[in-house]
């Protein structure tokens, strides 16, 4: 088993352990209206932005496993795609928890972190401002028009850019986890969070890794 196997399986079992303390502790009949978080917090913005952000590379990577036949990277997008869908699994029921929407209307992505207002300002990795037409809608996600190109390559050329595209998702990812660990007050959350961060960080050194090996390098 992989290095980065034992990351995301770990990181599934922790989160699992975390939902359900969480469960646990909001089911408490004792439990103070004023510990649920509000639809503005850090909690319930991480939530909803990073379960979106989770959802782009769980598409990613089961369209590079169509698309190839490497075994190697197939495992690695099987890995990525299950874990992934495990914990937005678990970021989606917290909001049910708490009783918010999954879904702000007016709220922009990511002005939980900047604390900005509504407007945070990001630009993807491509360089797009927020109001291009092609703009990621956080950092490190792809364009359409990336996950386009993506679904018209095959073999190693697939490989290559799923990989690529991968790396700049996880380090937005990474950045967005950080952002949770330092202003969500759910300590669950910030579990969760701090457990991505080390698995998304392990499985970049990984597919930089894998780039080498094909003779690639990550998008600047």
């Amino acid at each position: 088993m992989t290095r980065t196997h034992w990351a995301a399986v770990t990181a599934v079992v922790l989160a699992l352990l975390f939902a359900g303390a969480a469960t646990v502790a909001s089911a408490g009949g004792g439990t103070p209206a004023a510990s649920t978080p509000s639809s503005a917090s850090a909690d319930a913005g991480f939530a909803r932005d990073m379960s979106v952000h989770h959802q782009q590379a769980v598409e990613m990577s089961f369209v590079v496993r169509d698309r190839t036949d490497d075994e190697e990277v197939r495992r690695l997008a099987y890995d990525i795609a299950n874990t992934q869908a495990n914990q937005r699994g678990m970021m989606l029921g917290w909001l049910d928890l708490w009783g918010l929407p999954k879904v702000e209307a007016g709220s922009e992505p990511m002005a939980w972190m900047h604390g900005d207002g509504g407007a945070s300002g990001h630009a993807g990795h491509g360089g797009a401002a927020d109001d291009a037409e092609d703009a990621p809608l956080m950092p490190g996600m792809a364009t359409k028009a990336e996950m386009a190109k993506l679904a018209g390559l095959d073999g190693k050329a697939a490989e290559v850019y799923y990989l690529q595209l991968m790396i700049t998702h996880h380090n937005g990812g990474v950045a967005m986890a950080e952002g949770c660990v330092r202003l969500c007050e759910v300590g669950t959350e910030r579990s969760l969070a701090q457990g991505m961060v080390d698995a998304q960080r392990s499985e970049v050194e990984l597919m930089v890794g894998l780039l080498k090996k094909r003779g690639a390098q990550p998008l600047v």
